[in-house]
């Protein structure tokens, strides 16, 4: 990547949209130099004068700036989205911060995101953070802080309380009922 392509993109040029697009190899996703998407680490660009070319590299076009003129279909977007999730859920996840790895608006991704799966992406989290908690109190014997710490919910009492709302238990309940393969 020259120091020009580089410069379109930090500066969201749209006077570069028709001289070459750009990929982000941590999100799997390329755009316009135009996008107002967060700008990425320079490391992690890579430079591509078609579309096509980025997508037989195996990257998606962006919702936000629709980098081939054509939208992601929903599901497909979810599914980005849901992914991300899955691999991140025990970091701070926000609506904000999942619409802008998606290339999206918040208001969308939440409408989208309960349209497509009929629930909210903090529902998505808060499911997938229940089930990592579940088979970590089953298969370890781990601390209920540190349980909390590892799927991203270090306040305790919240993680009590979302975990009994879910399941019907409390974390020791659940793990004194669960068939533990831990001892």
């Amino acid at each position: 990547m020259i120091d020009e392509h580089w410069e379109a993109i930090t500066q969201n040029n749209s006077a570069y949209d028709d001289v070459f697009l750009y990929a982000v190899k941590s999100t799997g996703i390329f755009c316009r130099p135009s996008c107002k998407s967060r700008i990425p680490k320079k490391e992690n660009i890579r430079i591509y004068i078609e579309a096509n070319e980025a997508i037989e590299d195996g990257y998606r076009p962006c919702k936000r700036c629709k980098p081939t003129g054509l939208r992601l279909p929903d599901e497909e977007w979810i599914e980005q989205i849901t992914g991300y999730i899955d691999q991140h859920f025990h970091e701070r996840v926000t609506l904000a911060l999942l619409a802008d790895i998606g290339h999206g608006s918040p208001f969308h991704l939440q409408k989208t995101f309960k349209k497509v799966l009929g629930i909210s992406p903090l529902e998505y989290l808060q499911q997938v953070r229940i089930a990592k908690a579940k088979k970590l109190l089953t298969t370890t014997n781990k601390s209920l802080s540190k349980i909390g710490e590892e799927i991203g919910m270090s306040n305790i009492p919240y993680f009590i309380t979302l975990f009994k709302r879910v399941t019907g238990y409390t974390p020791t309940q659940f793990r004194k009922k669960g068939n533990c393969t831990y001892e």
